[in-house]
């Protein structure tokens, strides 16, 4: 009897949980559509800098670290065509003697930081609320050139419309960047 009800619960948890995998959770997301790449010189940041120059409305930044010349050129780029560009940074941005922070708010770039947090370690564009940019990549050259990373484009409005709904949470309690430097403290030209 005792081998008939251990095979008896055996398949009742097992139908348990073939109905759990059969019911998507409210946040769940079929994304066909993704790029996938892997650092240290897997094209990562020409992959995102390639996007960047696609973008035609919005891009929205949320990054833990930032130190890519090529993507803060690109994202400068962008806002200089008319592109809504938008940029949350963690707070260790703030405290840096010349960081990304200033120079995108420099450039008239919106930049806030997010400081609610132990760590903003998010690390995510969303581009013209179809394209989302995420993974482990950090928006650095260390990430680029030295690191193990792995970095996920994925094309979809409502995978987007997700990572926008996050970005605007963190928008909501995170603080204006002034850029504040003085003359002396400014980068030279063309720098980070």
């Amino acid at each position: 009897m005792v081998l008939k009800r251990s095979k008896l619960f055996a398949a009742l948890v097992a139908a348990a949980l073939f109905s759990l995998l059969q019911v998507s959770p409210v946040w769940a997301i079929k994304v066909a559509d993704v790029d996938v790449y892997f650092s240290p010189q897997g094209g990562c940041t020409e992959a995102i800098v390639r996007q960047i120059d696609q973008a035609r409305e919005e891009v929205l930044v949320q990054a833990y670290s930032f130190s890519s010349a090529p993507i803060a050129q690109a994202l400068l780029k962008a806002h200089k065509r008319g592109v809504r560009v938008e940029i949350i940074l963690d707070k260790s941005q703030r405290s840096q003697r010349y960081s990304s922070s200033t120079f995108f708010a420099h450039a008239g770039i919106p930049t806030y930081i997010d400081g609610r947090h132990a760590i903003a370690h998010d690390k995510v564009m969303i581009i013209d609320r179809a394209v989302v940019i995420t993974g482990s990549f950090n928006f650095t050259k260390a990430a680029q050139e030295k690191n193990a990373e792995n970095l996920l484009i994925g094309h979809s409005r409502e995978l987007a419309e997700k990572y926008r709904g996050h970005w605007y949470d963190h928008r909501s309690h995170a603080e204006e960047y002034g850029g504040h430097f003085s003359v002396n403290e400014a980068p030279a030209k063309g720098g980070l």
